[in-house]
């Protein structure tokens, strides 16, 4: 009878043992194909962009990641669920875990190039580095993709803007009404959704009994970050308002001291 129990709760282990050993394959092969996928897109942009630098090409892989990400992140958020307000620490659906290692790849891939081109400073490969221990995070505790799913539209909102604000000026296009209009819309998102919306859901994360510590310390971390970008993103539109009002000014007194000039010559 006790060997009979002893070999019962042997090979209940090893099912155990064995199911979450598969489900940790399926989500490295999962990673690795995303990782593939954007290195494979990278290779490709690279070919069809020849003239221009590599630079470039990365920024169309992270302006496609951008896009892509807030399409299905905002469709998990508001469409397929749950709440991230109401519902903080709740199991991964299916759509989030597939989410979440697309991404994963993703932020591996631009991590690695960052660090191999030596194109970002500390506060990005910290904020790569967070996010992609986040996302790992979520995937082997089987929970919190809600809220991290959450963290990545928000995160990815104001992504396009930023790059297409890069292509601009690249392009000779920046100096423009277009540019103002992007720099406007980056400003305002990212001041609304990242710092503004970000610290309700860092509230609810917080005050939820559900979420792990550790997971609550990686929202404050993540939120530590955004308001280093958000000093820097204010200062840069500062000085920005300021050489506009100061062009205006300008302008304005030249076009008085040619009217008057005019008047002049009348008489």
């Amino acid at each position: 009878m006790t060997q009979c129990c002893f070999l019962r709760v042997h090979s209940l282990f090893f099912w155990f043992w064995s199911f979450h050993h598969r489900m940790a394959l399926a989500l490295c092969l999962q990673v690795l194909c995303s990782l593939c996928g954007w290195l494979s897109l990278y290779i490709s942009f690279c070919h069809l962009n020849k003239h221009r630098s590599y630079e470039w090409s990365c920024r169309l892989v992270t302006f496609t990641h951008g896009v892509l990400s807030i399409g299905l992140s905002a469709y998990i958020g508001f469409i397929d669920g749950p709440w991230p307000f109401t519902h903080p620490g709740s199991p991964n659906t299916p759509l989030q875990v597939h989410v979440l290692c697309l991404t994963l790849g993703y932020f591996i891939f631009d991590l690695g190039w960052c660090i191999y081109f030596q194109s970002e400073g500390a506060l990005m490969l910290a904020h790569h580095t967070l996010s992609i221990l986040g996302i790992i995070m979520a995937l082997v505790l089987g929970e919190s993709g809600t809220e991290v799913n959450a963290v990545l539209f928000g995160s990815e909102l104001t992504n396009p803007l930023l790059q297409m604000r890069w292509f601009l000026r690249e392009t000779g296009h920046y100096h423009s009404f277009t540019g103002d209009v992007v720099d406007f819309l980056f400003v305002a998102l990212f001041t609304g959704v990242r710092i503004g919306v970000g610290a309700r859901l860092l509230f609810c994360e917080m005050v939820s009994p559900t979420p792990k510590w550790f997971v609550k310390a990686g929202g404050v971390a993540m939120y530590a970050v955004s308001w280093c970008f958000m000093f820097s993103i204010w200062r840069f539109a500062w000085r920005k308002s300021i050489k506009k009002y100061h062009a205006w000014r300008s302008r304005r007194s030249e076009e008085r001291q040619l009217k008057h000039n005019g008047h002049l010559k009348i008489h």
